[in-house]
């Protein structure tokens, strides 16, 4: 129910940015990786149940010492900075333990920062969170929970902007824009602050908030350089993987796990400060050019299964188990296909010129899958007038491509 509300006010943060500094608040290759991980994140809860729900009920039903009453507005005020409370050690937890590192850094890949980045979000930190609500579980009743678990989250969307700058005496008590860029900066004086989700004051309280000062500069201190949402999900713990092998001795490799991402033999649990990376001001994001017909193509794909998706979680209830794998595999295929196309590398021909290298052959096999499960009737829009084009569209794209190809080997042959 969320998703209008979220498109409708990144629509305003692109108009207000374009106002205010002639220029767009994002690029169209990081946006879409961004929303590609959004669409990946969720879509576990197409399949099973939240964790965050199933944990805190069974503990509420089996272990609870005493009952708040719901009807009672302090028992709703208590959740809300409980909550809030939990959020920030989970979040400070995440930045300071490799493993839940490795999976929460999938939110701070983006160098850039709009309300796309809220979108963001890890597919496995989920399987972590649901621990520090626990204790929760033992008084506030489990709907009360619920409401201010998605308005915890719901909060953080509108905090990913530049286009807000300061909010005066609220930056005292709530998490603000202000105090939000500061935590997604890879400056070293924005390393490892501001942790809140709502509220500032646990980070006022703990020592590590941050006040915004020098310009902020997006991203991963070592930044994977990649807009493909399942290498930009796995790279983080394959480095662990083969960090941890190469680690001697027993406990060095038990802190390869649970110590600071920084971490290495003899260093302080968080590493060394002096390590992190200088930010000079010159620093360029990761952006390959890519034609502009390529960029209208990725675009025009993408709302296509951006329309699926919600097409999907609007009736998943009604399809069968076959029919939710089926579109949940080729949302996958289509967002790594995507992925891959807006990185354009250099060994990465031009897809609707050469059908041979990695991400034009995988589009091919894309675009080839996407159509026979349409025809085959396992792939409807709720928007009617789409029916034709997707075939249309479809069938020109594997028609052009086949002649291309065919067309190309022939030169190649007589060369």
């Amino acid at each position: 129910q969320s998703i209008p509300f979220f498109i409708g006010f990144i629509a305003l943060e692109f108009a207000v940015s374009w106002v205010q500094r002639r220029k767009l608040a994002g690029r169209i290759n990081d946006g879409i990786s961004s929303l590609s991980l959004g669409i990946l994140s969720r879509l576990p809860d197409v399949l099973f149940r939240s964790i965050d729900l199933i944990s805190y009920v069974y503990v509420w039903d089996n272990y609870r010492l005493f009952e708040l009453p719901w009807h009672s507005p302090w028992t709703w005020y208590l959740t809300f900075l409980g909550v809030d409370f939990a959020y920030y050690w989970f979040h400070r937890i995440s930045h300071e333990v490799n493993l839940l590192w490795a999976a929460h850094q999938v939110h701070h890949s983006s160098e850039d920062y709009n309300l796309f980045t809220a979108l963001r979000q890890s597919l496995l930190q989920r399987y972590t969170s649901w621990i520090f609500n626990l204790p929760m579980a033992l008084f506030i009743p489990p709907s009360v929970f619920a409401v201010h678990l998605q308005f915890n989250l719901l909060y953080q969307f509108w905090i990913h902007t530049e286009v807000i700058t300061n909010l005066g005496p609220l930056e005292f008590i709530l998490n603000t824009p202000s105090h939000h860029r500061v935590h997604h900066g890879k400056n070293p004086y924005c390393i490892d602050k501001n942790y809140g989700g709502t509220l500032i004051i646990w980070d006022r309280m703990f020592g590590t908030f941050e006040a915004e000062d020098a310009k902020v500069v997006y991203g991963l201190t070592h930044p994977v350089n990649s807009f493909e949402p399942i290498m930009l999900q796995l790279r983080p713990l394959a480095h662990i993987w083969n960090t941890f092998w190469a680690t001697p001795g027993f406990c060095n490799k038990l802190s390869v796990l649970f110590k600071g991402p920084g971490w290495g033999p003899g260093k302080p649990r968080l590493g060394l400060p002096e390590e992190i990376p200088v930010i000079t001001g010159k620093e360029v994001p990761y952006n390959p050019s890519v034609p502009a017909y390529m960029n209208s193509y990725a675009v025009v794909h993408f709302a296509v299964i951006v329309d699926l998706y919600i097409d999907l979680l609007a009736t998943v209830n009604i399809l069968s188990q076959a029919t939710v794998l089926l579109r949940i595999g080729v949302m996958i295929l289509s967002l790594t296909s995507f992925g891959l196309l807006m990185e354009n590398r250099q060994d990465i021909k031009l897809f609707f010129i050469i059908f041979l290298r990695k991400a034009g052959i995988l589009e091919f096999i894309r675009c080839s899958i996407f159509l026979c499960i349409y025809k085959l009737g396992y792939l409807r829009s709720k928007l009617s007038f789409l029916d034709y084009s997707y075939e249309v569209r479809h069938l020109f794209l594997i028609t052009y491509a086949k002649d291309t190809r065919n067309l190309l080997l022939k030169t190649n042959k007589t060369k």
